[in-house]
């Protein structure tokens, strides 16, 4: 599985975008250019398309190497990813996928896990790990069981007595497909109509979490264009036992709650303050589908500290 090559087209781009509701402006074909020293010089390719594409890659290689009945035997029902950002993927520029030979390891449990890097342009994209486990192995100990009924609560608001933002939204098989598709992952391995075959990937669910994100802030007028964020590293615990019961139409209540900002929780031991936001995606009877912690920085902090070395 050493460096294959994969490239995005900006269509890509968009059908991602649109299918997650991201509109961040640093996917926008036109509005990139209104973002601030915008970097990248052009879009750039969503951090979630990237994971999916991890996503796809790994199931690929856990069905050659015959570890998917391991998996099940042992009830390693958590799939978990932790994924730092170091750079950007641009439209049209080859991308190369590594993934590692899997270790398993038995103390303190049973654990199936890779390691991951991704390069671009002679660059370090994004580097981390998938680990299959018995329990998450993020934001483990939080209790969401004595929260109200989420389905009462109004969509975009802050959930009475709780710091969690609330955002509402609908499975759609149509804009799954196409997630998948802007990602570079086969569509038909997951949805086949004429098998009734339909089998939610995992990272799609956790990717609306960043148009959640975005609309908080801009509850929050959050000015995108002369403060953009970027995203520094997702840490991500899903329950596929609730995946594989999400279907067509199901309702996903994301739960976010922002961190306030600390000297202890800085970007790679700079001074660069983290933006740290605890998500949560619910389903009915207030199942855990999954649970992830989300860093972003704001680009010009990244700038200025680049322009001090």
């Amino acid at each position: 599985m050493n460096n294959q090559q994969f490239t995005f087209d900006q269509i890509h781009i968009e059908v991602a975008r649109n299918a997650s509701d991201d509109f961040n402006l640093f996917h926008d074909k036109h509005k990139w250019l209104q973002v601030t020293h915008n970097p990248f010089k052009g879009p750039i390719v969503l951090g979630y398309q990237l994971n999916t594409l991890i996503e796809y890659q790994i199931r690929l290689y856990r069905e050659a190497h015959h570890e998917n009945q391991v998996i099940a035997e042992n009830n390693l029902r958590f799939s978990n990813y932790q994924i730092t950002f170091v750079n950007a993927v641009r439209p049209r520029v080859p991308v190369y996928l590594d993934i590692k030979k899997t270790l398993i390891k038995t103390i303190p449990n049973l654990t199936l896990g890779n390691r991951i890097a991704m390069k671009s342009d002679d660059h370090t994209v994004l580097l981390g790990f998938k680990k299959e486990t018995q329990s998450p192995l993020f934001l483990a100990n939080t209790k969401l069981d004595s929260l109200p009924d989420l389905n009462e609560i109004a969509d975009c608001t802050t959930i009475a007595g709780t710091d969690y933002f609330l955002k509402r939204k609908y499975m759609n098989n149509g804009s799954v497909k196409n997630f998948l598709s802007g990602s570079l992952a086969e569509q038909s391995d997951y949805f086949d109509e004429l098998t009734h075959v339909a089998h939610y990937p995992e990272i799609f669910p956790c990717s609306l979490t960043s148009g959640a994100l975005l609309e908080k802030a801009q509850l929050e007028h959050h000015d995108f264009k002369l403060n953009p964020m970027v995203y520094t590293s997702h840490e991500i615990s899903l329950d596929r036992q609730h995946l594989s019961q999400l279907k067509n139409n199901d309702t996903l209540h994301i739960l976010v709650k922002q961190l306030p900002e600390s000297s202890d929780n800085t970007l790679n031991h700079t001074n660069i303050l983290l933006r740290t936001y605890h998500c949560y995606g619910l389903l009915k009877n207030h199942d855990v589908l999954f649970r992830m912690t989300m860093n972003l920085v704001p680009l010009k902090e990244i700038l200025k500290n680049l322009g001090q070395k």
